[in-house]
């Protein structure tokens, strides 16, 4: 009997968040609350293009070296993002953690408020007004 096929592995595995209509106010407050973070691309829908001109077709932005895609969706769907799938964040600074905190809070829900719990001396959890769910802690 023969063993499996090998393939190819993936060469990267990037998260892609969608949005319908967000995406570039996302965008500029993700980069704009984590000190590396940096916007890598920006595409936008034309007039004759599937989405509505002038949303996003594509962008790519990068916290501590992770890329992230994201676009805005041209069909509204009846989901959103949710808390069970979140974006982990490791902070060396408490100053960087707590600016985050506060930025993604604003006009968000706190899930797990900012404290000192048995398996963080500081961590928090919220999802962001966009509905992205980020758990952040001090490393």
């Amino acid at each position: 009997m023969a063993g499996p096929t090998v393939t190819a592995m993936p060469q990267q595995v990037t998260p892609f968040l969608m949005f319908t209509g967000d995406a570039e106010p996302a965008v500029e407050l993700y980069t704009s609350l984590f000190d590396d973070a940096r916007l890598l691309t920006l595409d936008r829908f034309g007039p004759d293009a599937a989405g509505a001109e002038g949303t996003v077709q594509q962008a790519t932005f990068s916290i501590a070296g992770q890329v992230f895609r994201c676009f805005d969706s041209p069909p509204v769907h009846d989901f959103g993002f949710t808390p069970s799938f979140s974006i982990w964040v490791e902070t060396a600074s408490e100053e960087e953690l707590d600016r985050a905190f506060a930025g993604l809070a604003d006009g968000g829900t706190v899930l797990m408020p900012l404290d000192a719990y048995d398996f963080s001396r500081r961590f928090g959890w919220v999802q962001d007004r966009f509905g992205v769910s980020w758990q952040l802690t001090l490393t």
